[in-house]
């Protein structure tokens, strides 16, 4: 068994982990604002990914990073590589599978929130801002730390996004023709490589299961906290 696509998808779903935990904790403190127009309308879009087809979302995904987008064009004038079957591609991917449960924690942390230390920072004259960066966001900092282990394991263990994205041609800024932990498990199934097949998967299933593990002792955290 080579470690070549557990370290390559272990790179993807760190930077997919950061990405998506900017993007999705922005997305969480909009969808919290309750005069949002069309609010439920856009936390369903927002929360779509969890119940659309990999392969749609990969198919979207091809058709907004192709080489026929201005994406997909701008990337390729800058860097001479398409946006999909690279690095950078993989990475959206993962975000884009792991968004909306880095959203849904974040809000989780954001609703645990005592609201009379916000009124009382408002009522001593601290702008919006300053509200949201040192009290907000500090005190909804165990649930953005599990919406971010959480989406490392969902960017770790996707499979169907990153295949139609990137398969296993990661080519001139990723590691060069290897696959991903989860497209490798499947290659060495359809191969007959047994022994190798069951390698990744245990160490893949094994790394979930801690994540997962360490994400149920935050949440518990965040329930008792709010109790």
């Amino acid at each position: 068994m080579t470690w070549t696509p557990l370290f390559l998808s272990l790179q993807v779903a760190t930077v997919a982990m950061i990405l998506s935990l900017i993007v999705g904790t922005a997305l969480a403190v909009l969808l919290d604002w309750r005069r949002l127009p069309a609010r439920d309308l856009f936390d369903a879009l927002v929360s779509a990914p969890m119940v659309l087809p990999p392969t749609v979302l990969g198919y979207y995904l091809i058709v907004a990073l192709g080489r026929d987008s201005a994406l997909g064009r701008g990337f390729m004038a800058l860097t001479g590589h398409e946006l999909t079957f690279s690095f950078p591609g993989a990475v959206i991917a993962g975000a884009l599978g792991s968004l909306p449960l880095v959203v849904r924690s974040v809000r989780v942390g954001l609703d645990s929130i005592d609201p009379n230390l916000i009124a009382a920072a408002r009522t001593l004259g601290a702008r919006p801002r300053r509200v949201l960066f040192t009290i907000v966001l500090p005190l909804a900092a165990p649930g953005m730390i599990a919406g971010a282990m959480l989406g490392f394991a969902r960017a770790l263990g996707d499979y169907g996004i990153t295949q139609m994205v990137a398969g296993a041609r990661f080519d001139g800024l990723g590691i060069h023709q290897s696959p991903s932990a989860s497209i490798y498990v499947m290659n060495q199934v359809i191969a007959g490589h047994d022994d190798a097949a069951l390698g990744m998967a245990v160490i893949t299933t094994v790394v979930g299961v801690l994540i997962l593990y360490f994400v149920n002792r935050l949440t518990r955290g965040i329930h008792h906290h709010r109790g």
